[in-house]
């Protein structure tokens, strides 16, 4: 269910901050030992934790089994594009390189610009983005197959050194099997060009 909170009692099962009257909330139906009842999220903080109930919630229009149907409820574009900005945010939290589950199969590929499918292996590089006068590193997610070349970019901030070691160590919740399946796809990585500072000086 989707309505605006009849009073401020409850508490957002995602923030746990109290939703005050009147703002939109979702309800997910779940059958305890007391009975059935509603577990509720502001309808924001489920965008981005469990957007899977958001969308089939729309997809029913939920709204309508509110008591009092809400008048305004934002759009699915906008509440997936909330969840992309929470995914960002947590995977810049998350130390780079690393393999995970495509949750959602709307991510493309930054390398080669294809759809990633819902549930496939993609691995979560680094890429320096200027921002003014600084620097930062920003994730992008690939297909194994596109590592390789993504890493021969200039603008790529991980590299081949260590990779592999990284990868695994990064990588949680997986299998060996699925991690190594990810090696696998990308295959022998190009060698890191040489640091200038680090070059021999030209002969004199």
């Amino acid at each position: 269910m989707i309505e605006g909170a009849r009073s401020s009692r409850a508490k957002c099962k995602s923030c746990r901050k109290k939703i005050e009257k009147g703002v939109l909330r979702l309800g997910v139906l779940i059958e305890g030992p007391y009975g059935v009842g509603y577990l509720w999220h502001h309808l924001t903080c489920a965008a981005k934790r469990r957007l899977d109930d958001v969308e089939a919630a729309y997809e029913r229009e939920a709204w309508n089994e509110a008591k009092e149907p809400p008048e305004d409820v934002p759009s699915i574009e906008d509440m997936r594009k909330l969840n992309e900005e929470a995914e960002e945010k947590r995977e810049q939290r998350k130390k780079i390189p690393f393999v995970e589950v495509d949750p959602s199969g709307r991510a493309k590929c930054k390398y080669c610009g294809e759809l990633m499918e819902k549930g496939s292996l993609r691995v979560v590089l680094g890429r320096e983005i200027e921002f003014g006068s600084q620097f930062r590193t920003m994730p992008i997610h690939l297909h194994g197959l596109c590592v390789a070349s993504e890493i021969e970019k200039v603008d790529c901030s991980t590299r081949s050194e260590g990779f592999e070691h990284a990868l695994r160590q990064n990588s949680h919740g997986l299998s060996e099997e699925q991690i190594e399946s990810v090696l696998k796809d990308i295959g022998e990585l190009p060698e890191d060009p040489e640091d200038p500072e680090t070059e021999d000086a030209p002969p004199f």
